[in-house]
């Protein structure tokens, strides 16, 4: 991807400056603009607008004294929200003249814009707005007042959390010292800063011209900040949708700032994510998957219409791959995810079962699924289907490696074929798929998770489940090394481990040892112990959507499960004593 640098270029006057815009994709498609936040340029939205290019006419330019935009002159009292609402329509009408424009901002682009879409004098302009990491002025002034008026100790809290977090709104307040670092060693080091702290690749980003802007930049908040807080508009309500999109590791801002945004906003899509600040540069392709839909939702007429299933916000529009999804857990996977609105590859080995979950999936709210017929336990196979996936879908966001086989049977009654068929779809499934789906997750930089489903049978010893228990106790101790391997890419890992779940497992489960008939006696005596305990296969869907939401490293599932844990943790004597009973099958 080229990003802007094969964007075609423009200037465009206002009464105060000139500004640099810059402009990829057909003029004749819906037109998105990009606002930028501080310290930046233009340029931070490189990534973004090269993904959203093919689908849009996209806009993004240089505010007012940054990147080759002039700067207003005197610099004091030439920002303030008032001249940023002038260049902002100076764009739109340069770029779009005949139809309103989506409205994409971050940080203090963000800001601005929340003043675009609020303000009378940009109604019918704006179709909707996509905000991140920048709240209204006006909105963020309520929000505090309202707790100093009625303080709680939550609400105090709140406020001095938030206030602790804006320690740099007060630096830049302060006469000429902001400018003199930004011009000498702060300047300098921002871009090792960003690698270091947020993990921003910066290979062409920031740009040269990074100490005039940060410079310029501070009377941004000089000029707006203090008057705005103090006297914020009783009416500042949005006149388009809106899609909220929040970073949950943000260190400049709290969540809690948007607990309130209903009341301003009639039309309000919320999305979250695990990553810090500088989202535009750290995770461009789901932005430009959540821009893509909520603008193509809008288009249609549909702005309102978004997945309404459990962690909606979190996964809407996420790709998400799980494997043994043709039935029990994976399906129920499968369909969970899907209701929350991710696009979902159900793979398995029995096509027929992955097309019927596809099917499914597309029928409770994912926005497109597709069926894949692949052998997890065959390396070749699984590398084909990353390399497939990743061609026509992209990267996997989130990875389920879910599926099984049982087998049962004492450890001398189990053959060594039995040992390798266990851990060939058992063990190396999974290795399969956290090494090619995984590896692409952590080349893309942009972080992602990894579930892997185990069983209470990996810290549960059983006489009768020696081949199993071991591939699932190698399952759970690899999650447990991956999870330590890729904590510093920002991919989380999962291993969850579920006790008796009513699946479809027991009905092709071996049983060493025995004969055909025998066997056949012996599942439907496991299939109806497992229907009697009567644990539905979404119960674990839901923990598993939980447990990625809040990446959770080691999550047991159903109450015989969690038990079994808790003994091996605290009594592992008595869990080695219960071993040795004999199973009543």
């Amino acid at each position: 991807m080229t990003g802007l640098r094969d964007a075609r270029v423009r200037r465009v006057r206002t009464d105060e400056v000139e500004l640099c815009v810059a402009e990829l994709g057909d003029p004749r498609r819906p037109t998105v603009v990009l606002v930028h936040g501080y310290p930046d340029s233009k340029e931070v939205w490189s990534e973004v607008a090269a993904r959203l290019a093919d689908r849009f006419h996209v806009v993004a330019y240089d505010v007012r004294g940054h990147g080759r935009s002039t700067a207003p002159r005197p610099l004091r009292g030439g920002f303030t929200l008032e001249k940023l609402t002038d260049d902002f329509l100076a764009v739109a009408d340069a770029v779009s003249p005949d139809r309103p424009v989506h409205l994409v901002g971050h940080d203090w682009g963000s800001v601005q814009s929340w003043e675009f879409v609020t303000v009378a004098r940009t109604e019918g302009r704006i179709a909707s707005f996509t905000s991140m990491s920048g709240p209204s002025l006006d909105h963020f002034g309520h929000w505090i007042a309202r707790r100093v008026r009625r303080p709680t100790p939550r609400r105090v809290g709140q406020v001095l959390g938030q206030g602790a977090k804006s320690w740099y709104v007060y630096l830049l307040h302060a006469p000429v010292l902001p400018e003199l670092a930004w011009r000498g060693p702060l300047g300098r080091r921002w871009p090792g800063l960003l690698r270091r702290l947020e993990n921003v690749p910066t290979d062409d980003y920031p740009t040269g011209s990074l100490p005039t802007d940060a410079a310029h930049g501070a009377w941004l908040y000089r000029d707006n900040i203090r008057p705005r807080l103090r006297r914020p508009r009783p009416d500042a309500r949005a006149h388009a949708p809106v899609q909220l999109i929040t970073p949950l590791d943000d260190a400049y801002l709290s969540a809690r700032l948007y607990d309130d945004l209903e009341r301003w906003v009639p039309e309000l899509t919320r999305r979250t994510l695990p990553a810090k600040h500088w989202l535009p540069r750290t995770r461009p392709d789901l932005l430009a998957t959540w821009i893509t839909g909520f603008v193509t939702a809008v288009e249609g007429g549909r702005p309102g219409v978004t997945a309404r299933g459990r962690h909606a916000d979190r996964f809407g529009g996420q790709l998400v791959l799980v494997t043994g999804a043709g039935g029990g857990i994976g399906r129920a996977t499968a369909l969970a995810f899907a209701e929350a609105g991710a696009r979902v590859i159900a793979v398995d080995r029995d096509g027929g079962a992955a097309t019927r979950t596809a099917e499914l999936a597309r029928t409770s709210g994912a926005p497109a699924a597709w069926a894949e017929t692949t052998d997890v336990s065959d390396e070749q196979a699984m590398e084909k289907l990353a390399e497939k996936v990743t061609d026509e879908y992209g990267v996997v966001d989130v990875l389920v490696n879910n599926a099984g086989i049982g087998l049962s049977g004492s450890f001398f009654a189990t053959t060594p074929e039995d040992w390798r068929k266990v851990l060939d779809v058992n063990l190396w499934g999974v290795i399969h798929g956290c090494r090619v789906f995984g590896g692409r997750m952590a080349e893309r930089g942009q972080g992602g998770h990894i579930v892997n489903i185990a069983s209470a049978a990996a810290y549960q010893p059983s006489r009768a489940l020696p081949a199993y228990s071991t591939s699932k106790a190698a399952v759970l101790m690899l999650s447990e090394c991956l999870r330590a391997e890729l904590a510093d890419r920002g991919i989380g890992v999962t291993a969850v481990c579920p006790g008796l779940v009513d699946t479809g497992i027991t009905s092709t489960a071996h049983f060493a040892g025995a004969d055909a008939e025998e066997e056949r006696r012996l599942r439907r005596r496991t299939a109806r112990l497992y229907r009697l305990r009567n644990y539905p296969p979404e119960k674990v869907a839901r923990a598993i959507l939980d447990a990625v939401v809040r990446d959770k490293a080691v999550v047991p599932v159903t109450p015989e499960a969690r038990g079994a844990r808790l003994l091996s943790r605290f009594l592992p004597r008595a869990l080695r004593a219960l071993a040795r009973v004999e199973p009543p099958l």
